[in-house]
């Protein structure tokens, strides 16, 4: 018998969240599609450990309710998104102050302020004289940040990204935002955001992040950070994904793998992260990265829970390397085994040398209790964690290389998970245009569900 031309219209390397979002969109369009993933499991960087009835994210990236294509991505429908709630605590000289919106808001839109001040922590530093301690400045820089994000929250997103571009830092003094406002508050949400505690990210690139801030809350995934990508996977065909088959080269019409030999396709798709994808396409650019050190550490002690809730902590101090912190076990309690507190901290950037004990220090001032009996669960070091954005940053980086061949994932649009998501919607149209089959995409998504939050 001959041989068809063919084995299957798509093949997609890399099963991330952009490779299976992409997949879903081909096969609901009626497009016959394999993933091929080299490790074990699904979900690439957006992965999480069990441990003795812990779950452990290894990048902890934080996500947005206002994220649109967490609602428009087929195979979502079960997701579960916990909020940090209600908005976020931001250290500075030994306080602690909580930034929310007004009684009544949903969200940050409207005017941001600080709602209250908490008391120092006993080993905390002094108040420094003369030095005001609220994060936001006085009433009016409140109002003024207040105004400013909403406004940013009711612009639409291509007027955002027509604006000038310049380094983060640089546009916000350059609008007249205050240097207290700025360091007190945009710099510690903004590293958070984006990974980025110096603010040289693109402007636009920070504009957005500020956006979904201001329209939406602050949220993780129940379970952890691979729930996303397991659902994904779960709900496609069976047989569509297969784990540990790694791809040594690529075509427009083949994929070659180290295990199978070739696969003959009508088209390709490289859903890898940037450094995988350049090195099966030569000349694909390689950008910098914001590295990213996760600790995890339980307790039975109930004094961090009791103090930060179930709100996010940003040291807007920058008094020892941890960027920020949460009582994850508070805002997800399936992250953690009953009776067992669990604090996920980040560290951007090279992490010291003896980075435990030195974030143990940290976080001991920034929850106002002793971190001595704490227990570390992992410290987990990601050298490329997050594509950089700096400016001149295309956020709609070409997907099509040529007619056949594709590529997708966080590298070609912003460095977070909608814009992993909105990349892989991008590759999906581009195939199905270039196979002729792109009135088929709109017709086969099912309605948009807003994923439960809790």
């Amino acid at each position: 018998m001959l041989e068809p031309a063919y084995q299957v219209d798509v093949v997609i390397v890399g099963a991330g969240i952009a490779g299976l979002s992409a997949a879903h969109r081909l096969i609901s369009a009626g497009i016959t599609t394999t993933v091929l993933e080299a490790a074990p499991w699904v979900g690439g960087r957006m992965s999480t450990e069990k441990v003795d009835g812990f779950r452990l994210d290894r990048i902890g990236q934080l996500l947005s309710t206002s994220y649109p294509e967490l609602r428009l991505s087929p195979g979502l429908d079960g997701l579960t998104l916990r909020r940090f709630a209600p908005g976020v605590l931001l250290h500075r000289d030994g306080r602690r102050h909580r930034a929310g919106a007004p009684a009544g808001g949903r969200s940050a839109r409207g005017a941001l302020h600080v709602v209250r001040a908490l008391a120092s922590a006993p080993r905390g530093p002094a108040a420094v004289p003369g030095r005001t301690s609220a994060p936001l400045g006085g009433a009016v820089d409140q109002a003024r940040l207040g105004a400013a994000l909403a406004r940013i929250a009711a612009t639409p997103v291509e007027r955002v990204l027509a604006r000038p571009e310049l380094p983060a830092a640089q546009a916000l003094a350059a609008r007249g935002v205050p240097a207290r406002t700025i360091d007190g508050f945009l710099r510690p949400l903004l590293a958070a955001l984006l990974c980025d505690p110096e603010l040289a990210t693109s402007s636009r690139c920070a504009d957005l992040a500020l956006r979904s801030f201001a329209s939406g809350r602050l949220c993780v995934p129940e379970g952890g950070a691979d729930v996303l990508p397991e659902l994904l996977a779960g709900t496609l065909p069976p047989g569509t994904v297969r784990t540990g088959v790694r791809a040594t080269s690529v075509s427009t019409t083949s994929v070659t793998t180290a295990e199978h030999g070739e696969i003959r396709c009508r088209a390709v798709l490289l859903a890898t992260d940037a450094r995988a994808a350049a090195e099966l396409l030569p000349g694909l650019r390689v950008p910098d990265f914001h590295p990213v050190t996760v600790l995890h550490h339980t307790t039975d002690d109930p004094a961090p829970a009791l103090s930060t809730g179930t709100s996010l902590l940003l040291d807007a101090d920058r008094g020892g390397p941890v960027a920020h912190t949460a009582v994850l076990s508070n805002v997800d309690p399936s992250r953690a085994p009953a009776g067992r507190v669990l604090i996920s901290s980040t560290v951007l950037g090279t992490p010291p040398d003896g980075v435990d004990t030195a974030v143990r220090i940290h976080l001991a001032r920034l929850y106002g209790t002793s971190t001595r009996r704490w227990e570390t669960l992992a410290v987990r070091h990601t050298p490329e964690a997050v594509p950089a954005m700096r400016p001149p940053h295309d956020l709609r980086r070409p997907v099509r290389i040529l007619a056949g061949l594709y590529v997708c994932g966080d590298h070609r649009d912003t460095s977070t998970v909608q814009g992993a998501f909105r990349s892989a919607h991008r590759a999906a149209a581009a195939i199905l245009t270039d196979l002729g089959a792109a009135g088929s995409l709109h017709r086969a998504d099912p309605p948009a569900t807003l994923p439960r939050a809790a």
